[in-house]
Order: C-alpha cells, then sequence, then structure tokens
C-alpha cells in the first residue's frame, strides 16, 4: 500500500488530539505528510454564520489546535486547513461529511480519526463523525 497524504480531523479535544498522534505514527511509517483538518463544531459553526461569533475568536482556537498539531507532528511534514462542521444552508453538512469531502479534496491515503462517542464531550466534533466516515470513506481508515 502506498501512502502520501494522511488526513487527520482535529477539533481541539483529547480523543482528537490522541488520534492524531497515529495518523503521525502512519505518515511516518509510509513517509507521508499528515493534513491536519480542523472541523468547527456546531456552536461555532453556526455562531459564525449567524454572526454570533467572532471569527478571530474562531482563528485563534484553529491556531491553537493547529499549534498542538504541529507540535505532536515533530519534522513529520504537515498541512492543513479548517472547515464548518455543519450548515444551516446546508442540511447533508455535518462532520462526517465535511472529513470525507476533505479528503477527496487533499487526495488523502488514509484517515486516522478518533472513534465514535466515548468522552461525551459537546465540543468532541469528530467522535460523532467516526461511524459515518468509517461506512463511507474509500480509503483505509484507523479509528483509536
Amino acid at each position: 500500500m502506498e501512502v502520501e497524504t494522511v488526513l487527520a480531523p482535529v477539533d481541539g479535544s483529547e480523543a482528537a488530539m490522541e488520534a492524531f498522534e497515529y495518523a503521525v505514527a502512519v505518515a511516518e511509517r509510509y513517509g507521508a505528510e499528515v493534513h491536519a483538518l480542523h472541523v468547527l463544531g456546531e456552536a461555532a459553526s453556526r455562531g459564525l454564520e449567524t454572526g454570533d461569533v467572532d471569527d478571530e475568536d474562531v482563528a485563534a482556537l484553529s491556531e491553537e489546535v493547529m499549534e498542538a498539531a504541529r507540535e505532536i507532528a515533530g519534522e513529520t511534514p504537515i498541512t492543513h486547513s479548517s472547515a464548518y462542521g455543519f450548515s444551516s444552508s446546508r442540511l447533508t453538512q455535518h462532520p462526517g461529511s465535511v472529513i470525507l469531502d476533505a479528503a477527496d479534496e487533499v487526495a488523502a491515503d488514509f484517515i486516522v480519526l478518533p472513534r465514535q462517542p466515548v468522552t461525551g464531550d459537546p465540543d468532541a466534533t469528530i467522535e460523532k463523525a467516526a461511524q459515518y466516515v468509517l461506512a463511507y470513506a474509500t480509503q483505509p481508515v484507523l479509528s483509536v
């Protein structure tokens, strides 16, 4: 199997950052890069759409999450992007679909994400997407 890009969705939760460590290990094993996708939770996504949440605050949060990801990645090459996990105008937009769309956009060969909800943390957006991604991804998926 050839792996050039490992997609690792992150939301700042402990479970997502632990899964990110696995993504880095997979990337190191295959000499690949990691693409960190910061998936914004429902409150941030809807708040940005309505103007109730300041985009500078969300940008600062995203940079915080990406800084933690860069620290974990060490010497492993990393790229990153952000996406709304939810939309009030696109009912089919949810964390699972956002992750799969990003996987296609970055030509990911492998996806690593946390398991279906284990923490119950309402901000742990990605955990809620695991089952969907496992069911519909065309790439190999490691759910940890």
